[in-house]
């Protein structure tokens, strides 16, 4: 079983609604990135299905990398520098140093087909901390691409006389089209090539031992160059060992190869191994035979007299073993060209085939850009050209010094995690080498490889002694390989995995830590015998919808699916949503805030933290590149000074303060460039900043919006599965939805015959309403009427508005449930109006004998715009109802306005409601349950209409009540304020004068009607007055008046007649000349009032039967210009509530018996007896006979008990 570490302290994932959602736009690569072939799988997994070679051939492949000069060159050196003893004993502990770390490099990277880039950031580094390392292993690359090349081109400068400047050029270009169709290319050159390099590289020391038996005799008393160099000397061993030490970076050469090495199964299991030793350690074994026998030419060519710093090319050193092939020096040549050409082409393949690939991973995550592996093929030979023709070879010498014990300290710190830290749990089996997977900074590889580079790299420069200095390889093995494990352990192993891998999504267990080293694995079962990662099935990337295996996919919150390990690497936008905790600047952040005191953590937010460690790049990078610039400069200077020194001593001082200026130049010029790297730093710091705060900003922006869309798509997969399980129910639901049909359309059939049934009962109960109430208005306006009559005529009257209110209340709710109710805004006079509304209710209460408060919170504003008729028929409602069912006590009215609202409360002390009817009481023809509810007349739509109007103009209402207490009713509407000056605003009608004539000429007016009694009556009505007036019975009847000359100065008609309509009457007038004439429409149809037409007809102009008198005289008043003859009389001042005087108990005992008879007469003719014997009680008897009147006989029960207690 498997084990992948989690990070306890890490959060888990992120939900799949993240903060920031980023848009799919489709990843094209280009035809080279997309191409297998040319692309070779850089940057990712090596699939299964790609890794279609035998185990032979991948092996040979990566075994034909051994073929490479320098190990001669390396031996030869060792041999001339330190003796044949020191060097043979430090080329052999090469060797099995170099096997022993290369083995487990290789059954990695075999194993689970990952390059050496990728297998170092799963062995400790991080994401970001395997860059360093690809720059250092691309360092490597092109610098021996370079000397390998340099090679060849003395070979064809020695065969062909071809120029070295002309010969590194074609040394350099003749790689690339060998190496841009990758391994699968690269596996034919070394299947062809290996028998013949192989037979070349052993015929010349067969035919030296063959011909000269004795030509490698001395050897073994060879001390070298050097002088007083005499046996085995352990600080020339020492110095000898770090020279070939340097030459196990060739292992990431192999790793590179070996990623293509078949998966291991039952079957194949011993030719996996030994593929796997032959094209992975196993190069060293041939190596160490490369380099002896490379001391043994050199030796040869000094015996031949060639000089040692000759000696150690490897043209001359096989150049003299195939003099004994060839005897013609001719084909010598030839064959020791031909050799040379062969191996170096074999090499520099691998160079650039490895140079691109760590090219690759190098600029995939600085610059998130990935133009193909080709390019930077391209490019590593560009650099390797460049630095043939610069010829800084002796200067890299020095530098190779260095850099060889960070190659070291780096290779020891993998495997030491391979081999030391996976074994004993510090760090998580197998290797993850996805971005969505890592930390940035692993501090366990990137920390050993640092303070081994450190320790190792001081001890180099002599810091530490001799001994020190010749074993500064050494230091720099031991500390890695003692270093990672430690990291490991002091770290808990958190820093290998941000979070948890897709194949164990299900399985993740995160629990608390119980301490800092506190790790918990996560077990999840292999997919195959050889341990590898558990195999998902093949995926499509989300970014560039190509098809992936599972090892090379993660779940991305960011894009919301599966995407490949490529795309997750050149992702520029996503931010690290999947692992925020584990990035490069979040890391960064946290070392300066535990490095640095609380109170400069401020600064670090403004970039401060970001320019230190752009600068910590910077510098180094610099200082190396001067460094070598400056060395190859000294060697050139000291040549021509060694010159001149021999000839006078004047000419050596000045070569002494020419290089003291040559090193003071270069200071200048690095201090300088420093200082222009530093502000481009700062710019680049700066940029950085502001792009980060409008990212931020527009992340803000857009949360909401996102959030939206989630909930949206939420709604339309609900909707989706609705859809799905009505189209699965179908086919049984057909006859529901037949039924559902039928259904439908007889409620709307209900629905319209209600309509119309409303507006036909409403036109036919208006119509004789209209000759009622009409005549009722006359007889009550008739002072010849007989007083004992006019109180019939009022009954008569009361009894119509009565109907009329339930006809309009009816229609009002008909009108705002089909959505025709139209509101009109305008000044109003609001404070002046809620006071009279106040004084007209306070007389209503005293009539009943009731108290009535008026309470004002505050300043009221004078003017607001609001629809006065709405606003006071809510008011009306609610005050009329809360007097009609009060039967003692006090009935209260509180008003307060702020902020634009204006907030009514009015209160009673009524018999209250029950829960359960709070409840309906706003529905329409609710009454209440309590005695006086139902006793109190209405037709229970006041409470409706007042609700829904509160509701329609944008208010509410809500309503509190106590059974035996009272009633609470609040209604908030938004009234808002007029600044303006009053005058706009509508002031109280002023008190009506009786109008009995106008003055000036007679007026003609034209009545056009179907019904002969509300003719009649506009007749009685009108005529006295003095008006001209003309009747028509139908619209026919009226334009035949008209067309005969008949011009009346205003016309009032019907809409609903026989033939033709009033509207048509009224277009066909006009059509006929009576444009000067003013209209109004006097119908039974309210549904039309207020409905556009084309013949100009205003709200104003449209008067609903039955039709107030005082309306219709107004409205003659305003359009004919009219002025009344009569004056209107004073109003008289509101009379003032009278002292209640209640009569004796004899009377009031008659009366109470009466009143439980409900003998109206007999109450009447009580309440007469007693203003004949005790006026003083005529207050008390006028609010008993308002009650009488409206057969209110409990409340005057109630009111006669409370005088009698």
């Amino acid at each position: 079983m498997h084990l992948f570490g989690v990070n306890p302290d890490a959060p888990p994932l992120p939900p799949d609604d993240a903060p920031q959602r980023i848009v799919k736009v489709r990843r094209d690569y280009n035809s080279w990135v997309a191409s297998e072939t040319l692309e070779d799988y850089a940057l990712r997994y090596t699939p299964q299905r790609f890794r279609k070679w035998s185990e032979w051939r991948v092996a040979n492949t990566a075994f034909g990398a051994a073929s490479f000069l320098i190990l001669e060159a390396v031996g030869a050196t060792l041999l001339v520098q330190y003796g044949f003893a020191n060097a043979f004993w430090a080329i052999l502990a090469t060797g099995l140093i170099i096997f022993l770390a290369g083995l487990p490099i290789s059954v990695y990277a075999a194993r689970y087909g990952v390059d050496m880039d990728l297998l170092t950031r799963g062995a400790g580094f991080g994401y970001i901390g395997s860059t360093l390392t690809s720059l250092i292993y691309a360092s490597f690359t092109f610098i021996f691409f370079a000397l390998e090349a340099a090679v060849m081109a003395y070979a064809l400068e020695l065969a062909l006389g071809i120029p070295p400047v002309w010969g590194y050029l074609v040394c350099a270009l003749v790689v690339i089209p060998l190496v841009t169709h990758g391994v699968s290319a690269i596996s034919r050159l070394q299947l062809w090539t290996q028998p013949l390099w192989l037979l070349m590289l052993v015929v010349p020391f067969g035919y030296v031992l063959v011909r000269d038996p004795g030509a490698f005799a001395g050897i073994v008393h060879y001390n070298g160059v050097r002088p007083g160099t005499q046996g085995f000397n352990l600080h020339l061993f020492g110095a000898a060992l770090t020279v070939g030490i340097a030459l196990i970076t060739q292992m990431g050469e192999q790793a590179d190869y070996l990623r293509f090495m078949p998966a291991r199964t039952a079957g194949t299991a011993r030719r996996w191994w030994a593929g796997v030793l032959a094209g992975g350690p196993g190069w060293v074994v041939l190596g160490v035979c490369k380099m002896l026998g490379g001391a043994l030419l050199a030796y040869l060519a000094l015996t031949h007299m060639v000089p040692a710093d000759r000696a150690v090319d490897p043209n001359q050193m096989y150049l003299a073993a195939y003099e004994y092939v060839f005897p013609n020096y001719g084909w010598a040549v030839a064959a020791t060209a031909l050799f040379v050409v062969i191996s170096q082409l074999k090499i520099n393949v691998t160079n650039a085939y490895a140079g691109s690939l760590a090219w690759s991973n190098f600029f995939s995550r600085v610059a998130h850009s990935h133009p193909g592996r080709v390019v930077w093929v391209v490019f590593n030979a560009l650099i390797a050209f460049m630095l043939m023709e610069m010829n800084v070879f002796e200067a890299l010498g020095d530098v190779l010094g260095l850099f060889a014990n960070i190659a070291i300290a780096w290779m020891m710190a993998v495997v030491a995690d391979l081999v030391i830290n996976k074994p004993l749990g510090l760090s998580p089996p197998g290797i993850e080498f996805k971005r969505a997977h890592l930390w940035d900074i692993n501090p366990v590889g990137v920390g050993a490889m640092a303070l081994a580079s450190v320790l190792s790299i001081t001890a180099h420069l002599g810091v530490f002694g001799p001994l020190a200095q010749a074993f500064s390889a050494l230091i720099a093995l031991g500390t890695a390989l003692v270093a990672s494990p430690l990291l490991a352990w002091a770290t808990g192993g958190k820093y290998y995995l941000a979070r948890g891998s897709d194949e164990a999504r299900g399985a993740l267990a995160f629990a608390p830590a119980e301490g800092p080293r506190a790790v918990r694995w996560a077990r999840v079962e292999p997919h195959e015998e050889s341990g590898s990662y558990q195999r998902l099935k093949a995926q499509h990337c989300v970014i560039c919808e190509r098809e992936y295996e599972g090892p090379d996919m993660a779940h991305c919150p960011a894009y919301q699916g599966a995407i490949c390990s490529l795309c997750c690497t050149l992702d520029a936008r996503c931010g690290d949503l999947c692992k925020p905790h584990a990035s490069l600047s979040a890391q960064w952040s946290a070392v300066l805030r535990w490095l640095l005191p609380r109170r400069s953590w401020r600064y670090l937010d403004t970039g401060l933290g970001h320019f230190l460690l752009l600068m910590l790049v910077i510098v180094p990078l610099l200082a190396v590149v001067f460094g070598v610039l400056y060395q190859q400069e000294l060697r050139a200077f000291g040549e021509g000074a060694l010159e001149l020194a021999s000839e006078t001593d004047v000419a050596a001082a000045l070569a002494g303060v020419q290089k003291l200026s040559l090193r003071s130049g270069f200071l200048k010029a690095y201090m300088a460039l420093l200082v222009i790297a530093g502000i481009v730093a700062w710019w680049l710091v700066l940029a950085h900043q502001s792009r980060k705060v409008a990212q931020e900003e527009s992340n803000r922006q857009t949360h909401l919006l996102v959030r939206e869309i989630e909930l949206h798509r939420e709604t339309d997969r609900a909707l989706q599965a609705a859809k799905q399980a009505a189209d699965e129910a179908r086919e049984t639901a057909e006859q529901a939805k037949l039924a559902a049909e039928h259904a439908r359309q007889a409620a709307d059939q209900a629905n319209q015959a209600k309509s119309r049934y409303i507006s036909a009962i409403s036109h036919e109960l208006r119509t004789p309403l209209n000759s009622i109430l009409g005549y009722a208005q006359l007889m009550g306006e008739d002072h010849s009427v007989p007083p004992h009559r006019q109180q019939a005529v009022a009954v008569i009257k009361r009894g119509g508005e009565h109907l009329l209110s339930l006809i309009e209340g009816t229609l009002a709710i008909a009108h705002i449930e089909a959505g025709k109710l139209t509101l009109h805004a305008q000044p109003m006079r609001f404070a002046d109006t809620l006071r009279e509304l106040a004084d007209m209710f306070e007389l209503q209460a005293a009539e009943k004998g009731l108290q009535f408060r008026f309470e004002a919170a505050g300043v009221l504003p004078e003017v607001v715009r609001a629809d006065e008729k709405r606003v006071l028929q809510i008011l009306i409602n609610l005050l009329g109802n809360a007097i009609k069912f009060t039967a003692a006590g006090q009935v209260t009215l509180r008003l307060a306005y702020a902020r634009e609202f204006a907030s009514v409360e009015i209160e009673d002390t009524g018999p209250g409601m029950p829960a359960s009817e709070i409840e309906r009481i706003f529905e329409p023809f609710a009454r209440g349950n309590t005695a006086g509810a139902s006793a109190a007349p209405g037709a229970g739509l006041g409470l409706t209409i007042a609700k829904m109007l509160t509701d329609l103009m944008g208010g509410e209402m809500k309503v509190s009540s106590t059974p035996g207490v009272g009633s609470l009713f609040c209604v908030r509407l938004f009234l808002p304020r007029v600044h303006e000056a009053a005058g706009g605003a509508s002031r109280p009608a002023p008190v009506q004068r009786a109008r009995r004539g106008y003055e000036g000429e007679r007026r003609r007016l034209l009545v056009v009607d179907n019904e002969e009694a509300d003719r009649d009556l506009l007749g009685h009505v009108l005529a006295p007055l003095g008006f001209e007036l003309r009747s028509a019975a139908s619209g026919h009847d009226a334009l035949d008046l008209i067309a005969a000359g008949y011009r009346p100065d205003a016309m009032f008609v019907d809409l609903a007649m026989p033939g033709i309509d009033g509207w048509e009457t009224i277009r066909r007038a006009r059509k006929l000349g009576l444009t000067e004439a003013a209209v109004a429409i006097v119908s039974a149809n309210a549904f039309d009032k207020g409905l556009d037409n084309d013949v100009g007809i205003a709200p104003e102009d449209f008067f609903v039967k039955p039709v107030r008198h005082s309306e219709l005289l107004d409205w003659l008043e305003r359009r004919l210009g009219l002025r009344w003859t009569d004056t209107a009389a004073a109003a008289p001042p509101p009379a003032a509530p009278k002292t209640m005087k209640a009569p004796s108990r004899e009377r009031l005992c008659a009366l109470d018996e009466a009143v439980s008879l409900g003998y109206f007469r007999g109450i009447m003719n009580q309440l007469d007896d007693i203003d004949t014997e005790q006026p003083e009680c005529m207050a008390w008897t006028e609010a008993q006979r308002a009650l009488a009147r409206r057969f209110q006989f409990e409340a005057m029960a109630r009111a006669l008990a409370e005088v009698t207690r």
